[in-house]
């Protein structure tokens, strides 16, 4: 490319709701790099100058690290103590959660370790007992009005402050990562709401979790540090490389697995991964684990409130019930989709998306009035999860751990199987009744104005799911251990099956078949369990929930998402197998007007801001003349009308009838006419093009794997037409027999 010697503030830079040129942002980063490693040989300073911005992508990673690990702390800290809020206040120091409420109390025994004279439910605080009828209505009344309180702050934050806050924001960042631009996305404001309103939506109880949002922040910070550093600053593609990198940093703290999150930004998010961008993931999602080890939210030296450790192995047997859970995580997933996008078509196109605060507030209500009686859906996610992958001890004070035991000692500190005493029993109904809340009041949560991830309500639903099934079968092999299937591996009075393991296979099933993730899915749940004898049971009905779900549907929630919200968002896992050219996609077709082009040296600045004004094309082609079609090279838009006006401003005598020139020399002009305007150097001499036969599987792989805007069509060597992404999106619509009007933006 031809750079300017002095270059004009704005020229190279993209409208919103542009896609950004890959090709033409990585030859200038290429040029910007060639040109420091040529002046570094010239003085020390420029030697310096060079290192530093070698150095400067790792320190961005260490600065993203280091801030999305304290946020990642903040919010949890925070969210736990307004989770207990909604249940009673500690009179010992009202900032304490219930649990640290309750560790310094001199008053706790073991077995009541949530009761301590310290921590007051409202009741208790309000008329003084605990006891009786009217003590729970006030406790269930206060639970309720608490979580409508919150829900309310946090979608008139959202509302009124920074609308981009909602949602998940992963199928946004996917887009912005392909290289669509939407402005004030990633900015300061939605940062700063989002964190707030993040800790009050999961803190009013709803059926959403923090874990797709903490990506979204995460990607927030990387962006707005991006503007301390020059060199990513002005360039959208190098800027993209380190959203990538933020996106891993967001899942490691998320849920403690930086491995994890390396593989999700890669596999699920990333459009774009070069492997100096795998090194840098790799390093910002270390900083942000270590930043928020060191913060310690939990307590327990953990970086997730659900860490467990399973001891007893697995048989080859229970691959049967892993695989049964793939195949429910699987149906479930494919049913969620199908549901969801559904209910959000409705919230987009009838009167109900006028109302979202009116939405929030009454899910909410139905959301709190039906989780208080039932201590399972009144507990906050995490810890309905963390209980649910629990293996029970001896010590174990839970309902879910309520066995008979017929037992003296047990072998290696391991307890055999069990009969259930009746607190299971009763759990057992709880938890059935808890999925099916779970299940149907997470289709109308997410998507809602308000922060919501997805991660773990599906974990939830299928924890429940395994922990069912995993007790299921604990009480068969235990009532009977001489059947064939169990008699070879399972002895009375040993311990073999973990409903703990079984709770965990499901969470990842259900999970995968939501997000149709497989690989990061299978680290990400190994690494927040620490089980690595485990990964043969994940990654069977990780595959096998993949399986079924692709099965019913081929979309994952996110592109689901992406597709409804209309985004230019081209999915690169597609395979485009029909046998059309690319003469039937170009733009001008058979019956329609001429192309609209430039020519190189016989316009006036008034034609061509003409043009301009008459069309809302985002470039345009430069030719010969009009006649010969022969093509010299593309121009955008925004550079054209930046390029005049700052001529008009700056150099004197350029007026409406001044001739632009695209040439390299402009021939010697007559006295008394006014002076012209070179605009070469915004020409991209190098458009991409081909041929009108070109077949459209190509041309669609060119647009995936170099990023492109448009491509130019000729014939002969004459221009002929355009195809933008926008065609090559409409056009895969259309063959899918999809309507191709829903690519919205540009």
């Amino acid at each position: 490319m031809d750079f300017l010697e002095e270059p004009i503030p704005g020229v190279g830079t993209y409208d919103d709701f542009n896609t950004i040129d890959w090709v033409r942002e990585k030859s200038r980063d290429r040029d910007r790099h060639r040109e420091i490693t040529n002046k570094s040989k010239e003085s020390t300073w420029a030697l310096i100058h060079s290192v530093s911005d070698a150095f400067s992508g790792w320190l961005l990673m260490l600065l993203i690290g280091l801030l999305s690990g304290s946020l990642a702390g903040l919010i949890d800290i925070s969210a736990h103590w307004m989770t207990d809020l909604k249940e009673g206040i500690c009179t010992g120091g009202f900032w304490f959660n219930h649990e640290h409420c309750c560790w310094n109390s001199e008053h706790v025994t073991f077995e009541d370790r949530d009761k301590c004279p310290e921590w007051n439910s409202w009741s208790q605080l309000i008329i003084s007992t605990d006891e009786g009828a009217f003590a729970y209505i006030v406790n269930y009344f206060m639970y309720v009005l608490w979580a409508l309180l919150f829900a309310f702050l946090a979608v008139s934050l959202v509302k009124v402050f920074a609308p981009y806050a909602c949602g998940s924001g992963i199928p946004e960042i996917k887009t912005i990562l392909s290289g669509f631009i939407i402005r004030g996305y990633l900015g300061k404001w939605t940062l700063v709401i989002k964190t707030i309103t993040l800790v009050l939506a999961v803190s009013s109880g709803l059926s959403l979790g923090k874990e797709g949002p903490l990506v979204h922040v995460a990607c927030c910070c990387g962006n707005i540090l991006c503007h301390c550093f020059n060199k990513y600053r002005k360039n959208e593609a190098k800027r993209r490389e380190v959203l990538s990198a933020a996106a891993a940093a967001g899942v490691s703290v998320a849920f403690g697995a930086p491995i994890g999150g390396v593989l999700f930004s890669l596999e699920e998010v990333s459009y774009y991964f070069p492997l100096k961008t795998l090194w840098r993931s790799f390093f910002a999602a270390l900083v942000a684990a270590f930043t928020l080890r060191s913060i310690n939210p939990f307590g327990n030296s953990r970086l997730v409130l659900f860490y467990v450790e399973f001891h007893t192995p697995w048989h080859l047997f229970e691959l049967v019930p892993f695989i049964l859970l793939g195949i429910f995580g699987g149906l479930w997933g494919a049913l969620f989709i199908r549901t969801n996008i559904a209910w959000c078509r409705k919230r987009k196109t009838t009167q109900l998306g006028k109302y979202p605060v009116v939405e929030v507030l009454v899910v909410t209500a139905i959301t709190a009035i039906l989780a208080f009686p039932n201590e399972y859906t009144r507990m906050s996610t995490s810890e309905l999860i963390s209980e649910l992958f629990n293996d029970c001890g001896l010590l174990d004070s839970s309902k879910l751990c309520d066995y008979e035991n017929h037992f003296n000692t047990s072998k290696g500190g391991e307890l055999p199987d069990r009969p259930a005493g009746m607190g299971v029993y009763s759990a057992m109904w709880q938890l059935a009744l808890t999925l099916i809340l779970k299940i149907v009041i997470t289709i109308f949560t997410f998507g809602m104005k308000i922060p919501s991830g997805l991660f773990i309500p599906s974990m939830a639903v299928g924890a429940i799911a395994g922990r069912l099934l995993g007790v299921g079968m604990e009480q068969l092999a235990y009532y009977h251990h001489d059947w064939a299937i169990f008699n070879s591996w399972c002895s009375q009075g040993a311990d073999c099956i973990t409903p703990g393991l079984y709770a965990m296979v499901g969470a990842a099933a259900c999970l995968g078949g939501v997000t149709r993730m497989t690989v990061s899915l299978v680290v990400i749940m190994f690494e927040l369990t620490g089980g690595l004898e485990y990964i043969v049971p994940l990654m069977a009905a990780a595959m096998t929930s993949k399986w079924v779900a692709d099965a019913l549907g081929r979309e994952g929630i996110y592109d689901a998402h992406i597709r409804l919200n209309g985004y230019p968002f081209l999915e690169a896992k597609e395979e485009f197998a029909h046998k059309t050219l690319a003469m039937d996609v170009m733009k001008p077709r058979r019956n329609d007007p001429l192309l609209t082009v430039l020519t190189q040296d016989s316009m006036t600045v008034e034609d061509v801001e003409t043009i301009i004004s008459e069309t809302t094309y985002s470039g345009f082609p430069v030719v010969v003349s009009r006649e010969s079609q022969r093509l010299v090279g593309f121009v955008l838009r925004r550079d054209l009308i930046i390029s005049i006006e700052n001529a008009r401003k700056k150099q004197d005598g350029v007026v409406s009838t001044s001739i632009i020139y695209f040439t390299e020399h402009s021939p010697p002009m007559p006295p008394y006419t006014p002076p012209t305007l070179k605009l070469r150097n915004i020409l991209d001499l190098s458009p991409f093009t081909v041929t009108d036969l070109t077949p459209m599987e190509i041309v669609v792989d060119i647009f995936r794997k170099l990023g492109l805007r448009q491509c130019l069509i000729t014939h002969n060597g004459r221009l002929l037409g355009i195809i933008t992404k926008k065609d090559v999106l409409k056009h895969i619509a259309q063959m899918a027999n999809k309507d191709p009007d829903s690519i919205l933006f540009n």
